[in-house]
């Protein structure tokens, strides 16, 4: 999406792109929102979507689809065994990363569970830029552990730093020596970390990574479920590759790494994902794992019709013009909370705006979760739903204490060509609100928790009756409707 310039007005983004389905909209008075939240346990994930105005919570399955992308739908093979849609995929993946075998998976969690289950054995570690809370999952429960790498600028919250993703490269080969690189299960690195506000790794630091893991004889990996996000910065931020198309800096990137995964509900604007493997034998010792926990080798648990939108929704994902309007809209939404004095991550990122929980509610101790009580008083003060990426997000140590987060992060996510620019300003508005009257935010605590990954069905409670003070303060200056 090109930088539209105005005349007669500030600059704003300009969707390349016209709407033609809509869906209504529901906003639940300020007294409903406080009781939907206490019948959710103070658990965004347990929401309804019936009663939630603006959803937030993710990038994940949620973006809009492109009329070519529906069209692709109406043509699907649905054969068990050698689907054509399989294979129409295939080959766009091939064409595209220049590797030829493809294991097809329902999402990018299935991917992460298929290679934890074949690389990682009891004691082994695997090294990241960064974690996504499933990858960890599934490493740590066959045995392994995960060493996290970034640069110190990327824990950083607030700095006008490029490229906050980057793994640091002195810490790898320390990491790979003291580990010793038998021990060192694959090295794995995430294009726009989620966890620390969707902030993008430069394709230099990429390439330098990975010839260190080379030389050392260590698989690589890539988790391209937001390299769409990261072509944009890449090409917008690293000034080697600006005049480079971003179909060939995608190539240069795949060129790199010996597995690249993806989670298809990001990248590619469909539900299912894939693991592509560039080396045959490698594809073959790890094939008899899809026909176990997925589906047949020509779908992978998938739904061929998304198959189909999903080949056509990845020649969308290096068009400039669609991967552009997420991370313009993040930039328009991160200066304008800049402006209103709001902490937020900076630079802006891609997948979402980032509010700066440990910033906000620094009243809350970080053992009452204080981005967790922040995304909840989101809701009650405007029906936005986001997603808590904080200590609630992390589990326990093994001695039960609380594994504290790095960041306290309220991602606010904008799925692509989903949100208007009013809606946009809205949820500013209300952040701006909830800003102002922050001391009213209490923290939370566990009613109900479960040993792994509690931030999705966990239920957890308010210390005191800090919401319906919150929702009081509230009407006060919007009314009871609103």
């Amino acid at each position: 999406m090109p930088e539209i310039k105005f005349y007669a007005q500030k600059a704003v983004p300009v969707e390349m792109h016209k709407v033609k389905i809509v869906q209504q909209l529901n906003l639940l008075p300020v007294d409903e929102r406080v009781k939907k939240m206490y019948e959710a346990g103070f658990n965004t994930f347990q929401l309804h979507n019936a009663d939630i105005f603006l959803d937030m919570l993710t990038d994940s399955g949620v973006n809009a689809m492109s009329d070519e992308m529906l069209a692709g739908m109406m043509k699907p093979d649905d054969a068990y065994a050698g689907s054509e849609s399989f294979f129409r995929m295939n080959n766009k993946l091939t064409e595209m990363f220049g590797i030829d075998n493809l294991l097809p998976v329902h999402q990018g969690r299935a991917a992460e569970n298929v290679l934890a289950t074949r690389f990682v054995k009891p004691g082994n570690c695997v090294i990241m830029n960064y974690h996504f809370t499933t990858a960890k999952a599934h490493i740590t429960r066959v045995g392994g552990h995960v060493e996290e790498l970034i640069s110190d600028e990327g824990l950083q919250s607030h700095s006008d730093l490029p490229f906050k993703g980057n793994i640091d490269l002195e810490k790898l080969e320390n990491c790979i020596k003291k580990e010793t690189p038998e021990n060192v299960a694959f090295l794995r690195l995430e294009a726009g970390t989620n966890l620390v506000g969707g902030q993008p790794i430069s394709y230099q630091n990429m390439k330098d990574a990975t010839d260190i893991a080379k030389k050392y004889g260590i698989l690589t990996v890539l988790d391209a479920s937001l390299l769409q996000d990261n072509l944009y910065f890449i090409k917008t931020r690293e000034e080697a590759l600006k005049d480079v198309d971003t179909r060939e800096i995608m190539r240069m990137i795949a060129d790199l790494f010996d597995m690249i995964y993806f989670s298809g509900r990001k990248f590619g604007f469909a539900r299912g994902g894939g693991i592509l493997v560039r080396d045959a034998e490698l594809y073959h010792s790890m094939e008899d794992l899809i026909p176990m926990f997925e589906g047949f080798l020509t779908y992978g648990g998938m739904s061929v019709r998304e198959i189909e939108a999903m080949t056509v929704g990845f020649e969308e994902s290096v068009n400039m013009d669609v991967i552009s309007q997420a991370p313009q809209f993040i930039k328009y939404c991160v200066d304008g909370l800049v402006d209103y004095g709001v902490p937020v991550i900076t630079p802006a990122g891609g997948l979402g705006a980032h509010l700066d929980a440990a910033a906000i509610c620094s009243h809350i101790p970080q053992d009452q979760y204080p981005a967790g009580a922040l995304v909840c008083a989101l809701y009650i003060c405007g029906g936005i739903r986001g997603m808590e990426r904080g200590t609630l997000s992390e589990e326990r140590n093994p001695d039960g204490s609380e594994r504290f987060a790095s960041m306290e992060l309220v991602r606010l996510a904008f799925p692509r060509r989903v949100f208007t620019l009013s809606q946009t300003e809205y949820a500013m508005d209300r952040v701006k609100w909830l800003y102002d009257h922050r001391d009213l935010i209490g923290g939370l605590k566990f009613t109900h928790e479960p040993a792994t990954l509690r931030f999705f069905t966990g239920k957890l409670e308010p210390v005191s009756d800090w919401p319906i003070k919150l929702a009081e303060a509230y009407k006060a200056d919007f009314g009871a409707d609103q």
